[in-house]
């Protein structure tokens, strides 16, 4: 059994599909997830993993964990996932664990505790989403428009269905394939500027998007309503002056998959719903 927490977001619902597409027996975890919320044959428990004796009844029968970071406690997590019998546990963690640890500590505190754990690891740094993109959601769907700071400063942002595709590969191998103890940071295969990606939703729309460049002081304002003081001056530094590392271009997803991992146009062309 595979357990999956984060089941109902854009990782883990992907995540819970493949696994399920290949016959794997999964079972859903998140706070508010029903039967409807999954593919056929899988099980939903609800529970959260900022409490952790939630987690007992999801636990059951579990070989591999795949842990988001959330809650305060990941040791308590790993400590029932260990008294379950869980052999293996894929976390996925942030690339600015690597490139920022002061900023992204309460990731860096999870990877600690998986790493201390004793229990056979893997550790996923995702990059940015692409996904990340779904806030521009609402403005583009009234108004055709799209605003964010850093025009033309390039990213190599991600596909989720990628990051889910990279975990279902380590989740389901068998003996773990090496991949023990290993750290994979996972991009796209190219970067792109928040212009170029506004660029690639108006072509999947097949109908101009216009962009505007928002001040740093502007994007500071508006973070600030949906994340804490610090995360908001994180993300910021990374969008707006990223490190070498941040736009580097990475391979671990074709290495994983044995493919090229999919442009943020893909992204945009397989989502392009959520912006009619």
């Amino acid at each position: 059994m595979i357990v999956v927490t984060g089941a109902t977001g854009n990782v883990g619902r992907a995540l819970v599909t493949e696994l399920a597409r290949s016959g794997a027996p999964v079972t859903a975890v998140a706070r508010r997830i029903g039967g409807g919320d999954v593919p056929p044959g899988v099980r939903a428990v609800a529970a959260d993993i900022g409490r952790t004796e939630s987690l007992v009844p999801a636990l059951e029968g579990a070989k591999a964990l795949f842990l988001l970071v959330a809650g305060e406690d990941p040791a308590g997590v790993l400590r029932r996932a260990a008294a379950a019998g869980v052999a293996h546990v894929v976390l996925l963690s942030t690339q600015g664990v690597g490139t920022r640890p002061e900023t992204y500590a309460h990731a860096a505190g999870f990877e600690s505790a998986v790493a201390g754990s004793g229990l056979p690891f893997t550790v996923l740094r995702s990059g940015g989403l692409a996904s990340n993109a779904l806030a521009w959601a609402e403005p583009v769907r009234r108004h055709r428009t799209v605003t964010a700071p850093f025009a033309d400063v390039a990213l190599p942002f991600v596909d989720p269905g990628d990051v889910a595709a990279a975990a279902a590969t380590v989740l389901r191998t068998d003996g773990h394939g090496g991949h023990d103890g290993a750290t994979y940071t996972l991009t796209g295969p190219e970067a792109t500027t928040p212009r170029q990606r506004a660029a690639a939703i108006a072509e999947a729309l097949g109908e101009p998007v216009t962009f505007v460049e928002q001040s740093r002081e502007e994007a500071h304002a508006q973070m600030l309503r949906l994340m804490p003081p610090a995360v908001a001056a994180g993300t910021l530094a990374v969008l707006g002056e990223p490190t070498p590392e941040e736009q580097a271009v990475g391979t671990a997803v074709e290495r994983l998959l044995g493919r090229p991992a999919a442009p943020f146009a893909a992204w945009a062309a397989r989502n392009v719903e959520a912006f009619r």
